[in-house]
């Protein structure tokens, strides 16, 4: 496809919207679910078998990163927020003590922030307390996010030491000029460092990440990133991301040069030429912004139509439950989602209490559990079976049911992004570049929202 036709659809399709690590999305939580619901929520789910998903959050940095839209706390001295440790060991207590029968964890994920801001000694003795509580399966998935900047081999090895098989790494970008712009100073011999001790300890899989449309990035530039990361770290898997500029929401992003970020025909060029690179390199595209050797695990599950999709990104692991501890934390616990408090003092006041961080969430009704399936499904492997969603929720037919997404979605099936056919609805191979476009058709909140500002372009 052409540079013209390119530009052509980035103006026809580019638009705010979500990114669908949910559905409903976050910003349809409501503040109706509390402490209370999330409690009865966890009773119920006790009553479920299957392993637990669980992400732990450890908000904190010692600087901000100017591109940086997760929920963090900056505090230079690790020392003034130790506390945060044992008020999280207590979260963990009370959500075991309402889960009896059912501890055994498949998948473990700790983001941030970052979580090598503390001491190794102090992230191991958090690691006992929580797998003490929440034992890992044989088989389980053991992820950990790593600022290279200040992650040494004695955080590498308690991780290791305690079942870490994945690392990731955010490299964002290996250009000065774009480090400088966006205040993260990070030598690539550092993260090569980094990768090469995981590896050494055990770690089996790697994973960076990348970010496209941040200032002074050029095709160019942004290829030769992508190409020294393949060369040099050969990483599992790469996640490209987009960069979601909403100086509106995160304020400390009104100080990038914003006359310096690509506009939306070059984002779509730098997105473009990571997946050259990429596909080149024999990297396989698994999803939104996402990529994988044949090999990796979670290419596997795509080619046999069976990737998930969370707050903690891809998956192979089927379990929709799942726990988040910590500030701000997102979980899916039975039919509900649930966030805790997203401000520090709040999520403390409410540990301080004696009961659970909870502050808002939904319950989801037949209608969200139907969409989310269909939204899943285009997110994860591009490809909708109607037939097979017909059979598992017992509707009517697919096409009679959804025929508001079916006409919101002319415009893109004319211009060769999408296909919907007697048996499937499946994304091109030019529509995966907007498959957030593909999914909002399907979206009933997003049909009665009116402000779109919450969210970054889809491009």
């Amino acid at each position: 496809m052409s540079s013209h036709d390119h530009a052509d659809l980035v103006r026809r399709f580019d638009r705010p919207g979500p990114r669908y690590t949910s559905y409903p999305t976050a910003v349809h939580f409501n503040d109706g679910f509390g402490p209370a619901q999330y409690e009865q929520a966890l009773r119920r789910a006790d009553e479920v078998t299957d392993p637990w998903s669980v992400y732990v959050h450890l908000p904190f940095c010692a600087a901000r990163c100017l591109f940086c839209a997760c929920t963090t706390v900056i505090s230079p001295d690790a020392g003034k927020v130790v506390g945060y440790l044992d008020e999280l060991s207590a979260e963990i207590d009370r959500v075991a003590a309402l889960l009896p029968r059912r501890r055994d964890t498949a998948q473990l994920h700790l983001g941030g922030g970052t979580p090598t801001y503390f001491e190794p000694r102090l992230m191991a003795a958090l690691l006992d307390h929580l797998l003490e509580r929440f034992p890992l399966t044989p088989d389980a998935e053991f992820s950990v996010e790593v600022d290279p900047r200040v992650t040494t081999p004695e955080h590498i090895e308690a991780f290791a030491a305690r079942g870490m098989n994945r690392i990731s790494l955010g490299v964002q970008d290996t250009n000065p000029q774009v480090q400088r712009a966006v205040r993260r100073i990070q030598p690539l011999g550092r993260v090569i460092s980094c990768v090469n001790h995981a590896r050494r300890a055990g770690t089996r899989s790697v994973n960076v990440d990348l970010i496209y449309g941040l200032p002074h990035q050029t095709a160019r530039g942004f290829g030769q990133t992508v190409t020294e990361v393949v060369e040099h770290l050969r990483p599992d898997r790469l996640a490209v991301y987009g960069f979601a500029y909403v100086p509106w929401l995160k304020g400390h992003q009104r100080r990038l040069p914003a006359d310096a970020l690509p506009g939306p025909d070059e984002r779509l060029d730098l997105a473009n030429e990571a997946r050259e690179v990429l596909t080149q390199a024999g990297y396989v595209d698994i999803g939104m912004d996402h990529y994988a050797l044949p090999g990796d695990e979670l290419a596997v599950a795509q080619r046999e139509g069976r990737l998930h999709r969370n707050f903690m990104g891809y998956t192979t692991q089927p379990s929709a439950d799942m726990l988040g501890l910590g500030l701000s934390a997102i979980g899916y616990v039975g039919d509900a989602f649930v966030q805790n408090a997203r401000k520090l003092s709040d999520w403390r006041d409410l540990i301080a209490g004696g009961g659970l961080a909870a502050e808002r969430g939904i319950r989801l009704n037949d209608d969200d559990l139907l969409r989310s399936r269909v939204i899943q499904e285009l997110m994860c492997n591009f490809r909708v079976d109607k037939r097979a969603v017909e059979s598992e929720f017992g509707i009517a037919p697919f096409d009679t049911v959804f025929s508001d997404a079916r006409a919101a979605l002319r415009e893109a099936e004319d211009a060769g992004l999408i296909v919907w056919d007697e048996d499937s609805v499946r994304a091109t191979e030019v529509g995966k570049l907007f498959v957030r476009n593909l999914a909002m058709p399907f979206d009933r909140y997003l049909r009665a929202e009116k402000e779109t500002q919450r969210y970054s372009q889809t491009v």
